[in-house]
């Protein structure tokens, strides 16, 4: 695929780990269709892009869930373009909460943004290819897509969603050896979507170490393009997350709670429950950071925070 501009949709453009993919790419001048809900966030986003040398920049204001917006988007960047080399598949929503405790419209909203979106983006990229006989689907899914969380019930399931449309899509296209499917699964990730989020646990989530940057992934994910891979894992403790759920999952239940609350949780900021940017989007959150480069120093204010809380309990 290398040796002339590509043509890239890129979903999730808007912010985090797509706005990087989209600067990324606009970097090598290809041409780029960026998709997301908040038609003024990719607007910046293509500001950006332009200035960074692409070689052209497309805004599909989109949401993923909508099938018929999805072909749209396709139709549009196939009139413009008369071929799609590669999409990048970013799009992607949270809410924390147990299962009975986030109401059923935003449980479904996630699911709707990125388990049925990941469908219909790969449905129409996959069609695409195949009358092409060539082209690269990257599906951007999550470790959590290999292992269980507490709090975080519909993006757990619709990771684990996620991967498994990665491998059937593999199955299903091994009769044609142009067209590529490719899977990246990072770890915690500094962007958004954390303070974006819907959530019903009480703290705001936060991305556990290591953290990655959202420019690593998109390195990772374009590398992908001139080197298909049907898996890539972004940190190596992924692998050992990975294999410890496997392997040992008695251990991993026991264990999995007491840690996420310490690493992945912010106990000492509670909120009050909220929709977050689940079912619309917030533009003003759209941001290439989140700003969570301070993993270990949260997790010392969680243990700080439970010793006194300990000592407060102990005194009484």
């Amino acid at each position: 695929m290398s040796g002339r501009s590509k043509v890239i949709i890129i979903t999730g453009a808007s912010s985090g780990i797509g706005r990087a993919t989209a600067l990324r790419a606009a970097d090598h001048e290809d041409h780029l269709v960026l998709v997301a809900r908040g038609a003024g966030a990719l607007e910046d986003v293509a500001r950006e892009c332009r200035a960074s040398g692409a070689a052209s920049v497309m805004v599909l204001p989109c949401d993923v869930g909508d099938d018929s917006a999805v072909a749209a988007c396709f139709e549009k960047a196939l009139t413009a373009h008369s071929v799609i080399d590669a999409v990048v598949h970013a799009a992607g929503v949270v809410a924390y909460g147990r299962t009975e405790e986030i109401p059923p419209d935003v449980f479904d909203g996630v699911l709707r943004t990125n388990l049925t979106g990941s469908v219909n983006v790969a449905r129409h990229a996959v069609s695409t290819f195949r009358t092409q006989r060539a082209g690269t689907l990257v599906l951007i899914g999550s470790v959590i897509g290999h292992i269980s969380v507490p709090s975080m019930s519909p993006y757990v399931i619709s990771k684990w969603g996620i991967r498994a449309l990665a491998r059937q899509l593999l199955v299903e296209n091994r009769d044609m050896p142009g067209v590529h499917i490719a899977y990246v699964a990072p770890g915690g990730v500094d962007t958004p979507i954390y303070e974006q989020a819907a959530n019903y646990d009480g703290h705001i989530g936060r991305p556990p170490p290591p953290i990655a940057t959202p420019e690593k992934v998109a390195r990772i994910a374009l590398r992908l393009l001139e080197r298909p891979r049907a898996r890539s894992q972004v940190n190596l403790s992924n692998e050992v997350i990975r294999l410890g759920f496997s392997v040992l999952p008695g251990i991993f239940d026991m264990l999995v709670g007491p840690l996420f609350r310490l690493a992945a949780i912010d106990g000492t900021s509670p909120i009050e429950p909220h929709r977050g940017n689940v079912l619309a989007s917030h533009e003003a959150g759209n941001k290439l950071h989140g700003g969570q480069r301070g993993a270990l120093a949260g997790i010392a204010r969680n243990a700080l925070a439970r010793v006194r809380v300990a000592a407060s309990g102990s005194a009484k």
